[in-house]
């Protein structure tokens, strides 16, 4: 687990609700626990201040970082996907991109991310339009142009497009990957565990669940095969997310308590 990717996690799913700030100190006893050293964590935090992903601040406890309104948006929207709370109708019509220029690798990735999946070198195609599209095109300083498209009468229609713009049988066993590889590490938390290990837990299986952003543009289920793995995936997330969430909590919730000040 990277620092970086893993504070993205620990501002999105615990700190975004508790003021979207911390401490340096509480950062680095919050990935402690990941395996996470400190110095990888203050590198970690100054590439996210250039990048414009983090402010610095002054707190009581010391030095913190707050996120950026540009954070806080983006973790938002991850953060309703993560827990499937976002949109799940579709109205038959796809967001069609096409593009002046091919995408470099890195720049795809971020397209992949918002749901988008590709038609061709300059085509992407998303089942629902994101509401980053544009301003994440302008900053990649392309040239494109955008459509609300539907398939005609006679086409081969929609199940053919998300063929051609997915691998649905590589995310399906992506997903059935997640649930083999989380189910002893979770099942291993009891009440009987510590709250820094329920933590610990809970934090490694939203990590790996967060990948699926980058994978699962999160089709309709007209779109999607019959018993499609990744509803019985986020089915098992659900319960053991829910279940570890008030050890975890308590653990964060420690780890950000300023301690009394001394008395002279």
């Amino acid at each position: 687990m990277q620092a970086r990717s893993a504070l993205f996690d620990l501002y999105g799913d615990y700190l975004r609700s508790r003021g979207g700030r911390a401490p340096v100190s509480a950062l680095v006893k919050l990935l402690a626990p990941l395996g996470i050293a400190p110095p990888a964590v203050r590198t970690a935090v100054s590439r996210m201040v250039r990048q414009g992903w983090l402010h610095p601040l002054r707190l009581l406890s010391g030095p913190g970082y707050l996120l950026t309104p540009k954070a806080a948006r983006r973790l938002d929207e991850a953060s309703a996907r993560v827990y499937r709370t976002g949109r799940t109708g579709w109205d038959g019509r796809f967001d069609l991109v096409l593009l002046r220029a091919p995408l470099a690798r890195r720049d795809a990735t971020r397209l992949a991310f918002l749901g988008y999946g590709r038609l061709a070198e300059d085509a992407w195609v998303a089942p629902r339009p994101s509401d980053e599209i544009d301003a994440v095109l302008a900053e990649i300083g392309i040239r494109y142009e955008r459509f609300s498209a539907t398939h005609a009468a006679g086409s081969p229609g929609a199940a053919d497009l998300v063929a051609r713009a997915w691998d649905l049988d590589r995310i399906g066993s992506a997903y059935a990957g997640f649930v083999a590889e989380q189910r002893p590490l979770v099942t291993a938390v009891t009440t009987r565990s510590t709250d820094e290990e329920a933590y610990a837990a809970r934090f490694t299986l939203v990590h790996a669940w967060r990948s699926f952003l980058f994978r699962d543009p999160h089709l309709p289920a007209s779109l999607l095969p019959p018993r499609w793995p990744g509803a019985s995936a986020a089915g098992f997330f659900d319960r053991h997310a829910t279940r570890l969430r008030p050890a975890a909590d308590r653990y964060v919730d420690g780890c950000l308590a300023t301690p009394a000040p001394r008395r002279s």
